[in-house]
């Protein structure tokens, strides 16, 4: 299930939202309440970046992001098995490309666009919900 979403410009590299989409996401816990940060993070090779890293450490968040070619890996290993669960991710954006006004982007303002894309979010936790 999709945790919150973010906007940028078509010809900008998705991790420069990295830290406006994190501040977005709320994830709840049981109880009722909403936690702010999750305690692991996976990602592909696009999120290695030191800017990154650092921020999660800062927020006291695991990453399980395998290093580029180009890098020095790290002190801790990758955690294979948590880093296949990423494929949820994947799964959850070829959701999203089935909503024919996202995938084709109908909206041309991104206000709009953003818009549609967490209405098609609403409507996916209704689907679960009923």
């Amino acid at each position: 299930m999709p945790l919150a979403a973010t906007i940028s410009p078509g010809q900008a590299h998705e991790s420069k939202s990295f830290e406006e989409t994190m501040d977005a996401v709320r994830i709840p816990v049981p109880g009722g309440g909403l936690q702010r940060r999750p305690e692991r993070l996976a990602g592909d090779k696009g999120y290695s970046y030191g800017r990154i890293r650092d921020w999660l450490r800062q927020h006291r968040i695991e990453a399980v992001i395998p290093y580029r070619s180009n890098q020095k890996p790290g002190r801790t290993p990758l955690d294979k098995a948590a880093y296949r669960r990423r494929n949820a991710v994947e799964r959850c954006i070829g959701w999203m490309k089935e909503n024919r006004r996202i995938g084709t982007r109908f909206e041309k303002l991104g206000a709009m666009f953003l818009a549609m894309v967490q209405m098609a979010i609403i409507l996916r936790y209704l689907r679960r919900l009923f």
